[in-house]
């Protein structure tokens, strides 16, 4: 066995708080075998308490097989960010955990927290899932060693994490395209729920990027159903003689209150709200929708249009949360990405993704279709 292994880890509760369990898998980090797995129910529970429990009962495991070296991968943004020391253990509960995880950390000479899609974590997924099933019924979960575990019940295997391998089939380009400019994009103003329309600078920039577009095979257009969205997806429909699917999912965030606000008001007026906002994705604007919440929708929007559209070329005429969202989660980033990435009106990015999970990103914010006169003005 190598000195370093992988833990991917999980924790779920079936009401929140509710019954819950946790599921860890140790591998190999040089050949992924499964070293062993790790599983129980745990009674009535929050879902940040049973992952914090899988993320202990890994990083045991890992010192019981006398690793060294540990990456640990979760789909908990919050256990990952505390554990990075990037968020504060807040809540009175998590702050034991939390410690004795830490202990356990000083333990191994490096451990590496890496936060990954859910589509990445589904075995540690299903340890929880299965330990929470025989809870139900009286049941202790059994441990096994990986070459138990898999004598007793095939897996198919885990797709790479880095995608650095022979695609399995043919992948699905979604080509990213932000809507042209707006009087509040003009005055850098929360566009979130509200609907204005284009510009004449912004419907230039639309026919722009439809031109560009009309150079690609294109399988289908689909946008968000705002106003600017399908101004701009019509002229692109236009210019690739398809019709214009409308997806709910892929509207803009709701920014409630601070809609029509510039920051420096919002600022002033909500500053508690703000400072709150910027630091978890998990709150959302007064009246308004969380990150979270978005990436979510988000998510359930492309993996229906992945389904749909099978080693197609879709065109998503979006906003700028939603596209960042596809950008981040091709990147496997996590979400304080999103302050980290820039879009500009009637900006051009493109994602390719595979069937068994992995994706690349070949674009990010092109405006070559645009010109000196219809890029960004100088800020």
């Amino acid at each position: 066995m190598s000195s370093r292994v992988i833990v991917e880890a999980d924790g779920g509760s079936r009401g929140n708080p509710g019954p819950a369990g946790y599921g860890a898998v140790v591998r190999d980090a040089d050949t992924g075998e499964v070293l062993t797995e790790v599983a129980a129910g745990i009674g009535v529970a929050s879902n940040n308490v049973a992952e914090y429990r899988g993320l202990i009962a890994g990083l045991q495991a890992s010192l019981a097989l006398g690793a060294a070296e540990v990456e640990v991968r979760m789909d908990s943004l919050l256990v990952v960010n505390q554990m990075s020391q990037v968020w504060k253990v807040k809540h009175e509960a998590m702050r034991p955990l939390a410690s004795e995880a830490a202990g356990l950390v000083r333990q191994f000479r490096r451990v590496e927290f890496r936060h990954v899609p859910r589509e990445f974590n589904k075995h540690a997924d299903r340890l929880a899932n299965e330990a929470m099933d025989d809870a139900a019924k009286g049941l202790a979960w059994e441990q096994r060693t990986g070459v138990e575990k898999a004598a007793a019940k095939p897996r198919r295997a885990a797709p790479s994490a880095t995608g650095w391998r022979a695609p399995s089939g043919p992948g699905t380009r979604l080509l990213l395209l932000r809507h042209g400019e707006t009087p509040l994009s003009v005055q850098r103003r929360f566009s979130g729920r509200g609907d204005p329309a284009l510009t004449e600078r912004g419907l230039a920039q639309a026919r722009a990027a439809a031109g560009r577009l009309s150079t690609y095979d294109v399988t289908a257009v689909v946008s968000s159903p705002l106003q600017r969205a399908r101004q701009t997806a019509q002229a692109v429909a236009d210019a690739v003689g398809l019709e214009v699917t409308v997806d709910e999912g892929f509207v803009e965030t709701d920014f409630g209150d601070w809609e029509g606000q510039t920051f420096a008001e919002i600022q002033r007026q909500w500053p508690a709200e703000m400072s709150a906002w910027l630091a978890s994705p998990d709150v959302g604007p007064p009246g308004g929708e969380s990150f979270t919440a978005t990436f979510a929708r988000v998510r359930a929007a492309r993996d229906k249009l992945l389904a749909g559209y099978p080693g197609g070329t879709v065109v998503v005429v979006s906003h700028v949360t939603p596209i960042k969202t596809l950008l981040m989660d091709a990147l496997d980033a996590p979400s304080t990405a999103l302050y980290r990435i820039h879009l500009d009106p009637a900006s051009l990015s493109s994602t390719e993704w595979w069937p068994d999970g992995p994706a690349v990103v070949r674009l990010v914010n092109d405006t070559g279709h645009l010109g000196a006169d219809l890029s960004t003005r100088p800020e």
